[in-house]
Parts: structure tokens; C-alpha cells; sequence
């Protein structure tokens, strides 16, 4: 099937001449798709940010947040006026209003392929219009990655913190009533740490502790905050679920097999289990 061309949508509320279109892209500590779906201010501020020149020199900002998974596929953040223009490299020297009244409908519902080559993320928009298709138009507006399964769970604990947050029903509904086996590794050492949800703490119950605490009561990986910093733990501590049951599975079976998880992974000798 012929893909849509973006222009069929923009109609005459944007003129694409009269826009810089700002292709987020993830900037070392946060993936932009995330920040437009969960943080408005913030989101903002990423429209508002001067580099070493004056990229944002018209008089609109169409913005586009990158997914995660697919660089070419890009979810759309709105149209930002642009009301006055500071002289200041490396800080927020734009003051911008969104303009609902261009393409608000589609603000986090609409997603658009786009697949940019260079290192270029602010572009004069009339140069990269015809090659912007619609890629999907959601029925509510983004809010995260559905769960994706019990078995193919590999998230940061920036993810995990992010979902708790949010309460996410079909995060929340996979995991509060199941016990299990989990590891949390660090992804530059590759240091496991293994852990289990039983009794009557579900897995959601468990992982919303270390949402909260950065490190569930675990004197490793409390290390691994203190010494390395809350942004590093966020974003290099790996979730994954080895095993999961449901509730009415016995306590003594998930305990040992949290044991023979970690003769397995030598997460006593190599990771953070001290037990």
C-alpha cells in the first residue's frame, strides 16, 4: 500500500517553509519519545534549547520525538511558536507556545517515518517533507512501550521507575499477581544481582521498592547508587524476569530456584548477592 504523505495532513495550518522541524533524538541520559509522552515542561524545554548556533531562526518549531526501537519512526510533539530568540549558546534562549491550534489533535497520537541521514536533528522543514510519510495514528495519545511479556522484560530502571509512575494497567495487571525470579545486572560490568518476588509481594509490589528506593534494601546495589551516582544507576541497571508462576506457586519452590539462579549466574562471587 502507497504510504501517506505527511503534507496530506498539514493542509494549510502549516507551512512547512516557515518551520524547523527539531528531530529529537536520545541525549545520553533520556530518550526524547519518553519525555514527550510524560513530561510536558520538559518536553518543552528540549524545544527550547540553543546549541552553538541559532538553529531555531523561523518562526515555528515542528517538533518530532524519536522512538526507541526504530530510528526512522518519529511521534509528533507539536508546533511551538517561537517568541523571542536569545543570544545565549548551551541554554534555554528560546521562549516558545505550543500552538494547539496547528496539528494539536496529533500531539503524542501521530507517528511519522522519516529516515534521516547525518547527524543533523535541526532542519529546514521544506527539505525533508516529502520524505515524511504517516506511519500510524494512534486512538489515544502515547503513554510508553505496552508490556512487552514476562519473558522478553530488559528494561533500565529508569524504564521501571517511569512505569510505576505512571501506574501502567498493563504493566501493573502482568506482574502484581505473580511471583518470581528476577536479575538486575549492571549493563557496563555485566554484575547480576539476583532477587525474587514471593509470599504476598507480587513482582509489581518488588520492582515499585526499587522504583522508589533505587535499590530495594540491597547493600550492593545501594553501592552502586552511592558511588556511582542516581543517574547511572537509572540508567545502567537491567530488570529482566528469569522465571515467573502465579500466586498460588509455594514459597520454597521460588526460593530455591532464586538459588539455583544464582550458582548460575555466580552472582555471590561475581555480582551483589552476599547470600
Amino acid at each position: 500500500m502507497k504510504p501517506i504523505p505527511l503534507s496530506s495532513l498539514l493542509g494549510s495550518a502549516v507551512d512547512p517553509a516557515r518551520c524547523k522541524l527539531h528531530c529529537a533524538v536520545f541525549n545520553g541520559h533520556h530518550y526524547p519519545i519518553d519525555v514527550l509522552s510524560n513530561d510536558p515542561h520538559e518536553w518543552e524545554n528540549w524545544n527550547r534549547w540553543r546549541g552553538p548556533r541559532n538553529d531555531f531562526n523561523r518562526q515555528f518549531i515542528f517538533s518530532l520525538a524519536q522512538d526507541r526501537h526504530d530510528p526512522s519512526l518519529w511521534l509528533f510533539g507539536g508546533v511551538f511558536e517561537v517568541l523571542v530568540r536569545r543570544d545565549t549558546p548551551g541554554d534555554h534562549s528560546y521562549d516558545i507556545t505550543l500552538r494547539e491550534d496547528m496539528m494539536g489533535a496529533f500531539i503524542r497520537r501521530l507517528f511519522i517515518r522519516l529516515a534521516l541521514t547525518g547527524r543533523q536533528v535541526r532542519r529546514a522543514m521544506e527539505g525533508c517533507i516529502d520524505a515524511m510519510t504517516v506511519a500510524s495514528i494512534l486512538p489515544e495519545p502515547h503513554v510508553g512501550d505496552p508490556f512487552p511479556g514476562h519473558d522478553r522484560i530488559n528494561h533500565s530502571l529508569a524504564d521501571i521507575q517511569l512505569i510505576v509512575s505512571q501506574n501502567r494497567p498493563d504493566w501493573r495487571i502482568a506482574l502484581e499477581n505473580m511471583k518470581g525470579v528476577y536479575v538486575i545486572h549492571d549493563r557496563l560490568t555485566g554484575e547480576p544481582y539476583v532477587g525474587s518476588a514471593y509470599g504476598d509481594t507480587g513482582i509489581w509490589q518488588r520492582w515499585t521498592r526499587y522504583a522508589e528506593s533505587l535499590h530495594g534494601g540491597n547493600v550492593g546495589l545501594r553501592a552502586i547508587v552511592d558511588g556511582r551516582g542516581v543517574e547511572y544507576a537509572r540508567q545502567n541497571l537491567m530488570f529482566g524476569l528469569l522465571e515467573f508462576w502465579s500466586m498460588r506457586t509455594e514459597d520454597q519452590h521460588v526460593l530455591d530456584r532464586e538459588t539455583y539462579w544464582k550458582g548460575v549466574l555466580l552472582s555471590r562471587s561475581l555480582g551483589h548477592n552476599k547470600n
